[in-house]
C-alpha cells in the first residue's frame, strides 16, 4: 500500500466538481488500503485539520472569501501558504507520490515539492487549468503564466485528465498526451436507478455556479419561448450572475415558472434529483461535469450545448440532445420540445441516461487512478 500526498487548492466544502473528484477519489483510496493525506484551501469557519471520510484534511488559510469562486489572487496566496505546508509533510510524512488536481494552482506546489524532495507526481487536468479550456475567463491568464507552467506539466510522472475533451486541449497547449480517467459515480448510492420519473409536469432543472462559463441566461431566453408547453425549471446555485437572472425572469414574467435554490447540499441535490426530468447545460465549456454524470445515474435527460465536455455523457437522440450555441436560443428551443411534447420521448431518454451512467460506475475510475498511482510509488 501507498503513502500519498493529495494537493488540491479546493476541496468540499469549497469549490466544485473538481475538488469532488479530489474528494472521491482520496477516500476511495483510503477505503482500498492506502495512506492519504490532503492539502487544499481553509477558510475561517473550517478546522485547519480534520478527518472526513478517513481522510486527514490539511487546510491552508489563503484569504478566500467565498466558498464557490476563488479569485487569481486568492491562488497565488494559496500556493505561497501551502509550499511549506506541503514541504514539511514531504520531508516528516514521506509520501512515496503525489496527486497533484489542477496544474494551476495547484501544480506549481507540487512542481516545487517534487524538485526539492524528488517525490514525484501524478498530475490531474480537470478543464480551467488549461489554456482554452474556460477562453472567456482565463485567456488573459494563460497568455502570462502558460510559459511558467511547462515545467509543471513536463516534470509530472504522469499526466491525466478527467475527459477526452480535455485530454485534446492539454495536447495541443503542451504536447503531451493526457491518460483519460473520466469522473464516475458510486452507482450503489443513488437510489433512483431503478425507479421511474411520475411528475405530470417535465422538472427542468440547471445545477452549478451561476456564472459566464455556464450560460444561464441563455437557457431563460429559449425557455421564454417555450411557454406554450408545461415545465417547470428550478435553479441550484449562485454566482455573479445571480442578480441578472432574477431580473430576467421578471422581464420575461416567468416567476411562476421559475425557482431559485441557491446552494444546496450535495445530499439535497441528489433529492432534487430523485424527482427532476431534464438537466439543462447550456454551458460554454465544461471538462467532464460531476453534475452530469450524476444526473445519469438518477436518470435525468440531458439537454446541452454541443461542446467537448458533453459529448461523453450525451449520446444524441437517445438520453438526451445537444445544440449549437451560435445558432442562438431557437436551436435550444428546438432540442428541447420534444422531450416537453412527448412524455414517452422523455421516459425513453431517462432510461437511456440510466443504462448510460453503468459505463462511468466509479470503481473504473478508482481502479485507473490507483494503478497510475501505484506505479509511480
Amino acid at each position: 500500500m501507498s503513502r500519498i500526498l493529495v494537493l488540491c487548492y479546493e476541496y468540499p466544502p469549497l469549490g466544485g466538481g473538481g475538488g469532488r473528484v479530489a474528494a472521491q477519489v482520496a477516500r476511495a483510496l483510503i477505503e482500498r488500503g492506502h495512506e492519504v493525506k490532503v492539502i487544499t484551501g481553509g477558510m475561517p469557519h473550517l478546522p485547519r485539520r480534520s478527518i472526513i471520510n478517513g481522510v486527514e484534511v490539511i487546510r491552508v488559510r489563503s484569504g478566500r472569501k467565498r466558498e464557490d469562486t476563488c479569485s487569481i489572487l486568492e491562488m497565488i496566496f494559496w500556493v505561497l501558504m501551502a509550499f511549506p505546508v506541503a514541504l514539511r509533510e514531504a520531508w516528516h510524512w514521506r509520501p512515496q507520490v503525489m496527486h497533484a488536481h489542477f496544474a494551476v494552482p495547484t501544480g506549481f506546489v507540487a512542481w516545487m515539492i517534487h524538485l526539492l524532495t524528488r517525490i514525484p507526481y501524478v498530475l490531474t487536468a480537470h478543464l480551467g487549468d488549461v489554456p482554452g479550456g474556460v477562453p472567456e475567463q482565463t485567456d488573459r491568464l494563460f497568455k502570462i503564466v502558460k510559459p511558467f507552467t511547462i515545467p509543471i506539466w513536463r516534470s509530472a510522472a504522469r499526466v491525466t485528465a478527467v475527459s477526452s475533451f480535455v485530454s485534446s486541449l492539454v495536447q495541443q497547449a503542451y504536447g503531451i498526451t493526457p491518460e483519460v480517467i473520466l469522473n464516475g459515480i458510486k452507482l450503489a448510492e443513488n437510489s433512483s436507478l431503478q425507479s421511474s420519473k411520475h411528475s405530470e409536469v417535465p422538472q427542468l432543472i440547471m445545477v452549478g455556479r451561476l456564472s459566464v462559463q455556464k450560460n444561464p441566461l441563455f437557457a431563460l431566453q429559449a425557455l421564454a419561448l417555450l411557454r406554450d408547453l408545461p415545465w417547470r425549471l428550478q435553479i441550484i446555485g449562485e454566482g455573479p450572475l445571480s442578480l441578472p437572472l432574477y431580473s430576467e425572469v421578471d422581464r420575461l414574467e416567468l416567476q411562476d415558472r421559475i425557482t431559485f435554490s441557491g446552494w444546496l447540499s450535495a445530499d439535497e441535490v441528489v433529492a432534487v434529483m430523485q424527482v427532476a426530468d431534464i438537466l439543462l447545460m447550456p454551458s460554454l465549456s465544461e471538462g467532464l461535469p460531476m453534475v452530469g454524470v450524476e444526473a445519469l445515474a438518477h436518470g435525468l435527460a440531458i439537454i446541452g450545448s454541443r461542446i467537448g465536455g458533453l459529448a461523453d455523457i450525451v449520446s444524441e437522440g437517445e438520453n438526451g440532445q445537444l445544440f449549437e450555441l451560435s445558432e442562438g436560443p431557437q436551436a435550444m428551443v428546438e432540442a428541447l420540445r420534444p422531450f416537453l411534447e412527448d412524455r414517452e420521448v422523455l421516459s425513453q431518454a431517462q432510461e437511456a441516461s440510466r443504462k448510460k451512467a453503468v459505463a462511468f460506475e466509479w470503481s473504473r475510475s478508482i481502479d485507473a487512478y490507483e494503478k497510475v498511482l501505484s506505479r509511480e510509488a
